[in-house]
């Protein structure tokens, strides 16, 4: 199942129009659908398609198994012989030597950082293929893929042997919401939102999970399926990606992002949280998540004097890792042995917290398509994100403030008031009026108000005229 991504298919198909090569570097999260997306776009455009994979690596692994794996891997899919190169500038020097100038040609290179296991050198002799041979084919796109981010970014964007090479990065997001719901189909009409919004809740926009749902089961029993079952895909993608893709600090790199999982926490407060100093260990590991996808920094500007924070604040914005550390890695060896039972995911303690976040993550993660709905179209957005501000103690110490979407503009603060509950009355009015008051805007600049919500809003609050905008969340979803 395919969908979406219209806007990097487009950037992608743009390179057609060009008169020469196109080296292109693609990032994301795993299981995001990068790969796929490459090979839909080569199957669209009528072009020939050659994917190169890189071998996971393991303790005895060696350059010459990864060069093994290339020259198969080749041969499978051209006339190239099946006898590996004995170095990488040999091995791409055949692939080149297969590529052919009648035709549309798309190469991926994907899991690049396997294919380099290894071997400081692959980089450099990637760059001189392409300038010697492979750039020369005017027909070619040449896609360098990984979900190792950092590495690919350390080696081919930050390189300076690459300025001037590359004509795209791409970084392939989670899914938007809409896209989502086409994972269950026809079925997604006579389906309660609340029981769609669960899903998502574990999942997240992640195509490979939403690919595992089955629409004719319920939330709870699709969820009991994926994440409590022996080899259930959410029972294991977590372990494979800290060990196998994200870091070569595993271990450290899943403790901090542990210590998120109640709430945002700044680099400082996770080094207290983990008992460990202040050096750069957790800055690194942090940086390691963003680019992974599995973090993103709050409003990266103070609304009262529109300058950059300070000291940044991570979000755990990826739902089915809150969802893992919460509930099912405490779990495991019960899961395992196929002994985990429960009559409803209610029993878990907490569960509303935690559904609650996940609820304002999907929001939070999509507030690019509340823009439309918010009379914000062809305004700058400065920063977008969960602003919090601690209280200050003292005679005049000012009150803490907590926003759950704080949208910035050069003209407006537009603060969006994310709801999920059974019965939303007009306290919400009052509560959002508190957060506007809090906050000391700079001349010049209006506030905005909006709630996005699921449940039942009372009709006090929705006639009351406070909210500049009302939006419901199936409104998001499409429905």
């Amino acid at each position: 199942m395919f969908f979406g991504r219209e806007d990097q298919m487009e950037q992608l198909e743009a390179l057609w129009g060009k008169r020469v090569s196109s080296l292109v570097t693609c990032r994301g999260r795993r299981r995001v659908g990068k790969s796929t997306l490459v090979e839909e776009f080569a199957r669209r455009s009528g072009a020939r398609f050659i994917k190169i994979e890189g071998m996971c690596p393991g303790s005895k692994t060696t350059v010459a198994d990864e060069l093994r794996a290339f020259a198969r891997q080749l041969a499978r899919q051209t006339k190239a012989g099946k006898e590996p190169s004995e170095d990488w500038y040999s091995a791409f020097g055949v692939l080149d030597g297969q590529i052919s100038d009648k035709e549309r040609t798309v190469v991926l290179l994907d899991e690049v950082s396997w294919l380099a296991y290894g071997d400081d050198t692959f980089a450099d002799y990637l760059k001189i293929a392409w300038d010697n041979g492979l750039k020369k084919h005017d027909r070619l796109i040449l896609v360098v893929c990984g979900s190792v981010s950092t590495w690919i970014r350390d080696n081919i964007i930050c390189n300076r042997a690459y300025v001037g090479r590359r004509s795209l990065d791409m970084v392939v997001p989670e899914l938007p919401l809409r896209e989502c719901v086409k994972f269950w189909g026809k079925a997604a009409a006579r389906t309660d939102v609340r029981e769609i919004i669960d899903v998502l809740s574990v999942t997240g926009g992640i195509p490979r999970y939403l690919e595992e749902i089955n629409p004719s089961l319920s939330a709870e029993e699709n969820i009991r399926r994926l994440a409590f079952r022996p080899k259930g895909v959410l029972r294991e993608d977590f372990d494979e990606m800290f060990n196998d893709v994200i870091t070569s600090r595993p271990k450290f790199t899943a403790s901090v992002l542990r210590s998120l999982t109640d709430g945002p926490k700044s680099c400082i407060e996770v080094a207290k949280c983990l008992g460990i100093g202040k050096g750069g260990d957790v800055s690194d590991a942090m940086a390691v998540l963003e680019e992974s996808g599995f973090v993103s920094p709050e409003c990266t500007r103070n609304p009262e004097t529109g300058k950059e924070v300070r000291e940044r604040r991570y979000r755990l914005r990826d739902n089915y890792a809150r969802f893992y550390l919460k509930y099912i890695e405490p779990q495991k060896s019960v899961i395992d042995e196929g002994a985990f039972e429960f009559s409803s995911l209610r029993e878990f303690e907490g569960l509303d917290a935690v559904m609650g976040l996940a609820f304002e993550n999907l929001v939070v993660n999509n507030y690019k398509y509340l823009i439309p709905h918010l009379h914000l179209d062809g305004s700058l957005i400065m920063s977008a994100g969960p602003y919090r501000r601690k209280g200050s103690k003292g005679k005049n110490g000012r009150k803490g403030c907590q926003i759950d979407l704080l949208i910035q503009t050069r003209r407006a603060l537009c603060f969006v008031e994310v709801k999920r509950q059974g019965e939303i009355g007009r306290d919400v009015i009052d509560q959002v009026d508190r957060q506007v008051r809090a906050i000391m805007r700079p001349r010049g600049v209006s506030a905005k108000t909006a709630l996005v919500y699921d449940g039942s809003l009372s009709p006090v609050a929705a006639a009351d005229g406070y909210f500049d905008a009302i939006i419901p969340f199936r409104r998001l979803l499409g429905l």
